[in-house]
């Protein structure tokens, strides 16, 4: 195997997807590769198939394609968590790491055994928020655990000069409740003249224009492992609103979020009319939430949190083999699941 000069043997390799719209998930691989190769490194994002290549990802992005691909003894595999099966390992012998972006889908392909994953050599783990590591070293103590924080892109999101009233959310993973939420605030008169907005398979650059143009975010989580869509808002200098989803409780510590009880659309209807209502004299809050979690999420804490993980995992053996693209195993998590839809 053969690297660009200048750069540290042994490739760093992510399996994703190219999903049809945006997805979070790949996103956040395609931002580590972007640390990694500035930090030296030989790292790329494998795709299943070229024909599925998707334009949301960016040019810049190094990809690999097929179904197997070539794992050398110093490369490094890096896995979604959520097609993990037990007992099928993807690359025996190579050194892997499970990227475990949500803790809630661990077990989404199965029923895991004594020793989950049943990998050899068995994979280290990264999370992304305090909350998975934590959750994740008490189910898998035998696994090492990693927390490397998701970054925030605090250029794309950022607060525009529009003084349109605006409220919005993502319906995706409460469509019932949204619906429900849109007709209570439709139908308040407190909050005549407020545009309310959905966002639904928007590309990124839209939803940064919403989230600009945007008072309040309402955050509709459900089973988060961290909430990037609401570090986004908060970025963006909204207000936020709503449900932590378990994993996202860390960025309801902003000082201009609010929490509310799972399941209660009318507590959600009411906090968003008193924040209309009072949008005037909390305009030091919404500048505020976006010192407070650019302050916490920069991208130099991201890579300086990957190389960590990466110094760690390159510690751990590994063999030369042929790797399995994950795609194999996405018909184990059923029609309904939507993980990377």
């Amino acid at each position: 195997m053969t690297t660009r000069p200048g750069l540290s043997p042994g490739r760093i390799v992510y399996a994703g997807f190219a999903t049809a719209h945006h997805s979070g998930g790949v996103h956040v691989m395609t931002q580590h590769v972007r640390l990694l190769r500035e930090g030296g490194h030989e790292a790329w994002l494998w795709l299943p198939d070229p024909d599925d290549r998707t334009d949301w990802i960016p040019d810049g992005v190094p990809m690999l394609f097929g179904a197997t691909t070539g794992i050398g003894a110093d490369d490094l595999l890096v896995l979604p968590e959520t097609p993990t099966v037990q007992g099928r390992d993807p690359a025996p012998g190579a050194r892997k790491v499970i990227f475990n972006q949500n803790h809630f889908y661990t077990f989404a392909a199965g029923t895991p055994g004594k020793e989950f994953p049943g990998w050899s050599p068995a994979p280290a783990v990264w999370v992304v928020s305090e909350e998975s590591r934590d959750v994740l070293a008490a189910a898998l103590p035998g696994l090492p655990v990693s927390h490397v924080p998701n970054p925030v892109d605090g250029e794309l999101f950022a607060p525009s000069a529009s003084e349109q009233l605006r409220v919005c959310w993502f319906p995706k993973k409460r469509p019932r409740e949204a619906s429900l939420l849109k007709r209570l605030l439709a139908g308040d008169p407190r909050l005549s003249g407020v545009d309310l907005v959905e966002l639904v398979q928007a590309p990124r650059a839209e939803v940064a224009a919403t989230l600009a143009s945007s008072a309040v975010f309402v955050a509709l989580g459900h089973t988060e492992s961290f909430g990037l869509p609401v570090a986004e808002a908060l970025a963006a200098g909204c207000l936020v609103v709503g449900y932590d989803g378990g994993g996202g409780h860390e960025l309801f510590e902003a000082p201009g979020a609010w929490r509310i009880p799972d399941q209660r659309p009318l507590l959600l209807r009411d906090r968003v009319a008193a924040l209309m209502q009072e949008l005037n004299t909390l305009t030091p809050v919404r500048a505020a939430n976006r010192r407070w979690v650019l302050d916490r999420y920069p991208f130099a804490r991201t890579g300086a949190a990957l190389e960590e993980a990466v110094a760690a995992a390159r510690e751990r053996p590994g063999a030369a083999t042929v790797a399995v693209h994950p795609v194999a195993w996405l018909d184990t998590l059923g029609p309904h699941f939507t993980a990377f839809a």
